[in-house]
């Protein structure tokens, strides 16, 4: 049976189970947050493990100016906790000496009695020394923007205009978007009904089946949920179904297709045939659960999208659209420990696995059909790098022009950065097979 914990010490174990252990922010939050009672807690722990992941770099740096010697790996829970302090404190804009009391006393709670002597004077140091430690962690991008250097770098590189905004975009709360299911609900009614439970909601601009609330909400107790009339889709996850050209009748390849959000959409627009592949079966239930209770179906297959022999059948498909496996440094806002798990050496890989992906999906695509590449990335190695290596070497494809509302042309396709539409970032490739 679990202890009883306050939500400072629960704090600081998930967040350096996420940091410093390498687990995910939602596998840690799904684990702890059930041990909380009390719904105001539950949301303090949200808040502490989002945005201590999010600030992780720049607080855990700040340590080490604060710290004579670091305690990162002789005592990593401690460390973490002084980072959620300092998120309280800088962060959240808890008042300091209930920040600092509650620190130090989930300092002894934790069994580390011997150091709450420390704690306290590296949070009092802090708090005399602000203005000066702030200035020193500004001067530098990594810091100022609490991404790890390798990415502050890369976002420099290749996007040299954008990267200021680009990662002071990553560092605000995104607003809750949602995907109207047009099979079972019309766009205004559910905002209508949204309306009366109280919600503040509004019809996207140009995304014809988006709403968007401002702030993160429990979805599933909002009404219409569970009849299935809406999803959470990110703006520029729902663009792909207008890119793709559906229309009924089709056969449809969506690789790498878990949580099953954009094959979803494309079913919830046309009468098509789809067929969904997921590497992972863990992943490819999710897709199974959303189809079920969104009243949609699609065949699914386990299997990898880079060896079609495994699973084609040999039918060629209309239109394929691979959402592939990527760095995901386009949605660190929504994801923010990515920040702490994804590595440069990580970069040469996913390049690798979505060229063979791509190449081998491509032999699916019937001649005249087109190819949507997706990923979630904002580095050119990942996107543009790839499709043109590609075209490059295949006579019998062209790239299609793509413009959209918001975002920018790359040197092959269309991307958008974070932030762009108050959207996350991501990146668009249609290509035509020619007859």
């Amino acid at each position: 049976m679990s202890r009883t914990i306050s939500v400072r010490a629960l704090a600081a174990e998930a967040l350096a189970d996420i940091a410093l252990s390498g687990h995910s922010l939602r596998e840690v939050a799904d684990r702890a947050l059930p041990r909380l009672p009390d719904a105001r807690d539950r949301a303090l722990l949200t808040a502490l493990l989002n945005e201590g992941a999010r600030w992780w770099p720049r607080f855990d740096a700040a340590l080490d100016r604060l710290l004579a010697k670091p305690i990162r790996r002789s005592e990593p829970v401690i460390h973490a906790l002084l980072v959620t302090a300092l998120v309280q404190l800088e962060i959240l804009e808890m008042p300091g000496y209930a920040a600092v009391a509650a620190t130090v006393e989930a300092v002894r709670e934790l069994r580390r009695p011997r150091l709450a002597g420390m704690a306290n004077a590296v949070l009092r140091r802090w708090q005399r020394e602000r203005e000066a430690l702030l200035a020193d962690l500004d001067a530098t991008p990594a810091t100022r923007h609490a991404h790890p250097a390798w990415l502050a770098k890369a976002i420099a590189r290749d996007w040299p205009g954008h990267a200021e905004a680009v990662m002071a975009a990553a560092n605000h709360e995104p607003p809750l978007m949602l995907r109207v299911n047009r099979r079972r609900a019309g766009r205004d009614a559910v905002a209508d009904r949204l309306r009366e439970a109280g919600q503040e909601i509004a019809a996207h601009t140009w995304l014809a089946d988006g709403l968007v609330l401002p702030h993160s909400t429990d979805v599933t107790r909002l009404p219409g949920f569970a009849e299935g009339h809406f999803a959470v889709q990110d703006g520029a996850a729902q663009v792909p179904a207008d890119l793709l050209d559906l229309a009924s009748g089709q056969r449809v390849l969506d690789a790498c297709a878990a949580p099953g959000g954009k094959a979803c959409h494309a079913l919830e627009r046309s009468d098509i045939a789809l067929v969904a592949v997921e590497s992972e079966a863990r992943r490819a239930l999710r897709i199974t659960q959303n189809l079920e209770r969104l009243g949609l179906a699609a065949d699914v297959i386990v299997g990898d999208a880079g060896d079609v022999r495994a699973w084609w059948d040999g039918k060629p498909f209309d239109r394929v659209m691979i959402d592939a496996p990527c760095s995901a440094t386009g949605v660190i806002r929504r994801r923010p420990d990515v920040r702490l798990h994804r590595r440069a050496a990580d970069i040469d890989a996913l390049v690798a696995l979505q060229s063979r992906i791509l190449s081998a999906c491509w032999e699916t695509l019937a001649p005249g059909g087109t190819l949507l590449y997706v990923t979630c990335s904002l580095l050119r190695a990942e996107n543009e790098g790839v499709v043109g290596a590609f075209v490059d070497g295949r006579a019998d494809a062209s790239v299609l022009p793509l413009t959209l509302p918001v975002g920018q042309a790359a040197a092959i396709g269309w991307q958008i950065l974070p932030g762009d539409g108050d959207l996350d970032g991501m990146y668009y490739a249609l290509l035509r097979k020619q007859g």
